[in-house]
């Protein structure tokens, strides 16, 4: 998300279009993909005006293996014109350039309110659609190299896309999953991978859904319940449940055993969090749970193991699953996601 009051990167956006194309746009039909795949509309940097990239933009000679959705957390604005998405393109660019200091805008594309679809970070349409190669972002550290950077402009904490948006996700989702060989149930939210609400709640729950439409685009339907995965729970301050007793039980193995576990993320809770978050030097330190801090905590050892037993038995009550049955951190995010309490 692009947000210049925060204190970090929040978000970005970005763009795809087509070189050579009359006005900087390309139709769908020109741009087939394959059979029934093609690229949406897409404006080129040079056609919103970027400034020039500060250093050599990196590329590597390796597929992404994932698409990343994020939400800039700017205003829903009303105004849906070509005009508005190029402006909200040049102010995230500044933002990213002057006070970031990074070589260009960080996410690879953007996606405006009004449906309108830009490239973000130079090269990547490009390499987009040689469909061999990778144009590295910045808009999720550690994922940097290894997934395609989409922001969505809008924050959509308690509300959805509206339809032009969705729509064009959708369909610049099914052409970089046909072109990279990505299957959809990897496209994922910027809070599967750091501890951020982006790209917020609403829009979140419903990525199951995109999963799903990119799915029937490319023409391979997901089985029933596969657009649905496992996924770390984002946990804040106001968040109740097993979840949040089981994360208090982790923390007090960690040795924060002023945590008290009550399943009420409370401030206690809260203040651990940010302890461990800065011991352990994660990108935020903001007291949230989320795809970054999780598997810091299933996978941390030394800590007590009583500890660590009792935050498996708030996980499953029945008593189903023993903590050594428990090696691997798939295990952890599916009975962690099982908790249907935020």
């Amino acid at each position: 998300m692009w947000d210049p009051t925060a204190t970090r990167r929040t978000v970005l956006l970005a763009g795809l279009v087509l070189t050579g194309a009359i006005g900087g746009l390309i139709r769908p039909a020109e741009a087939s993909a394959g059979p029934g795949v093609k690229s949406p509309p897409i404006m080129g940097c040079g056609a919103w005006r970027a400034r020039e990239p500060s250093d050599v933009i990196p590329v590597w000679d390796r597929r992404p293996v994932r698409i990343i959705v994020h939400h800039t957390a700017t205003p829903n604005v009303e105004d849906l014109s070509r005009n508005a998405a190029e402006f909200v393109a040049r102010k995230i660019q500044d933002f990213h350039m002057d006070q970031r200091h990074w070589i260009d805008t960080g996410q690879n594309f953007t996606i405006s309110r009004g449906g309108y679809v830009l490239e973000g970070r130079h090269r990547s349409l490009d390499v987009l659609r040689g469909g061999t190669q990778h144009v590295e972002g910045a808009h999720c550290t550690g994922q940097n190299v290894e997934a395609v950077g989409i922001e969505n402009e809008g924050t959509y904490s308690t509300l959805t896309p509206p339809d032009q948006q969705w729509e064009r996700l959708r369909d610049l989702c099914a052409y970089i999953c046909h072109q990279y060989g990505i299957e959809p149930t990897e496209i994922g939210g910027h809070r599967d991978f750091k501890d951020t609400l982006c790209p917020g709640d609403a829009f979140y729950a419903i990525l199951p859904r995109l999963r799903g439409e990119v799915a029937d685009v490319l023409g391979e339907p997901l089985p029933e319940g596969a657009a649905r995965r496992a996924s770390w729970p984002l946990l804040r301050s106001g968040s109740e449940g097993r979840a949040v007793q089981a994360a208090q039980h982790l923390l007090r193995a960690a040795g924060l055993t002023d945590v008290e576990p009550n399943g009420r993320f409370d401030e206690r809770t809260v203040a651990a969090v940010r302890a461990y978050q800065q011991a352990h030097r994660t990108e935020e330190i903001n007291g949230l749970i989320g795809g970054e801090t999780w598997p810091l905590l299933v996978t941390a050892q030394g800590g007590d193991d009583g500890e660590v037993a009792l935050a498996v038995r708030a996980l499953t009550p029945d008593g189903a699953v023993r903590a050594a049955a428990l090696p691997g951190i798939e295990e952890w995010k599916r009975l962690l996601s099982a908790d249907p309490r935020p």
